[in-house]
């Protein structure tokens, strides 16, 4: 008796399910994925080993660009405390800053690179176009005229009771002398402990410090 053969049909399988998950995976994805902001001060930091990441909160930051100038900005969630070092500063300099000019000083991604008497139009300006200023630095390399003491002095100040972070980002080809002059503000406040920000990279392969690691994590 001849065998039957049956007809071979190709598989149809309907992906239409398949691509409305798809998209709607990608449309959940872009719309609560959140980007890093643009950062206000463009600097190259040195490379580093360390995967401990920079505090976010209670922070203040002093950055030193590749010119050597100086810049101090606070964490955007600390408003209170900017307040207080902002009205501080104007009481002790007697700038007669305005209550606009202090809330500028507080509002978002804010940040002084300018001496006190630059203060006051620099607090002026509307935030779209503070990256167009030309910004002198806080004077530190002048061991009579260093305001960065003053500046971190209004921060101890703001931050009493809390513990602030200070950290210093300073770019590859940033100036000594104004490395300088900031380790001194920190000395004069007695401010012995800072981190640094460094751009993160891998452990060389072989290293003491990768040895480490591979046996952490064999055991």
């Amino acid at each position: 008796m001849p065998k039957v053969k049956v007809a071979r049909k190709s598989t149809s399988i309907d992906m239409t399910a398949m691509c409305d998950v798809a998209f709607l995976l990608l449309s959940f994805f872009i719309l609560t994925t959140k980007f890093k902001p643009s950062e206000a001060l463009a600097v190259v930091t040195p490379n580093s080993v360390s995967a401990k990441a920079a505090p976010e909160n209670d922070v203040v930051l002093i950055t030193i660009d590749k010119d050597g100038k100086v810049y101090l900005s606070v964490s955007d969630k600390n408003t209170a405390e900017k307040k207080a070092m902002i009205t501080s500063i104007s009481q002790a300099k007697q700038l007669n800053l305005s209550d606009a000019q202090v809330k500028a000083f507080a509002r978002a991604n804010s940040y002084v690179g300018v001496p006190f008497s630059q203060l006051g139009g620099l607090l002026n300006t509307a935030p779209d176009d503070i990256k167009k200023i030309k910004m002198d630095g806080i004077p530190v390399t002048d061991s009579t005229n260093n305001q960065l003491v003053d500046w971190l002095y209004a921060a101890k100040q703001a931050f009493e009771g809390k513990k602030m972070e200070l950290l210093v980002k300073g770019d590859n080809a940033a100036k000594y002398p104004s490395f300088q002059g900031v380790l001194n503000a920190f000395k004069k406040n007695d401010l012995l402990k800072f981190q640094m920000v460094t751009n993160p990279e891998a452990v060389p392969q072989g290293s003491e410090l990768y040895k480490e690691n591979m046996n952490k994590k064999g055991a």
